[in-house]
């Protein structure tokens, strides 16, 4: 059974945190190896989510900077690990974004098996999914919707029509979401 507050939407192919009903979205396009993204997620897991999280939909999305030796990668592990057991692909995404400085791009792959590992899943598996052309293609398509939206920096967070790029304050960010649940 999932966690109430995390879902995995089968139709979108992406991890939900918060409330999956809620008619307020907020849309994450991130880069697992962005230090602005990590930033952000801590963020959300010291504040966003604490005060949110029963009250909105954090809709992630894959935007893998091109300059990221390694970032498309993580992207792709996260949705294996999202196969495989929905609530490990938000646990992937801290556990990636905690070890940024630490993981050369020789060294991904072992940093993929000791996240498996440690959830109690196939390593061999896990490496093997990077390889995979269906979920690469998952990627890709997040990618591309967010060039469409004109994203181009990360993490971009949009809240209905107002985006938030690359740094902000958290203030912000929650004044957004107070108004979109105010209407």
């Amino acid at each position: 059974m999932l966690p109430a507050l995390l879902l995995f939407v089968a139709a979108l192919s992406q991890s939900i945190e918060g409330n999956p009903r809620s008619k307020v979205r907020i849309i994450v396009y991130e880069d697992l190896q962005c230090a602005d993204c990590a930033t952000f997620r801590q963020m959300m897991d010291d504040f966003l989510l604490p005060k949110y999280g029963s009250l909105v939909a954090f809709e992630h999305r894959d935007f893998p900077l091109p300059k990221h030796d390694w970032a498309r990668s993580a992207a792709i592990a996260a949705r294996h690990f999202e196969k495989v057991r929905p609530e490990a692909a938000v646990e992937f995404r801290r556990f990636i974004y905690t070890r940024i400085k630490q993981t050369p791009v020789e060294g991904f792959e072992e940093r993929v098996r000791e996240f498996a590992r440690d959830q109690g899943l196939d390593p061999s598996e896990a490496v093997s999914a990077l390889r995979s052309r269906e979920l690469d293609a998952l990627v890709e398509k997040d990618y591309e919707e967010g060039v469409a939206r004109g994203v181009s920096k990360v993490p971009t967070i949009y809240i209905e029509d107002r985006a938030f790029i690359e740094k902000f304050r958290r203030t912000d960010v929650a004044a957004a979401i107070d108004k979109a649940l105010a209407k």
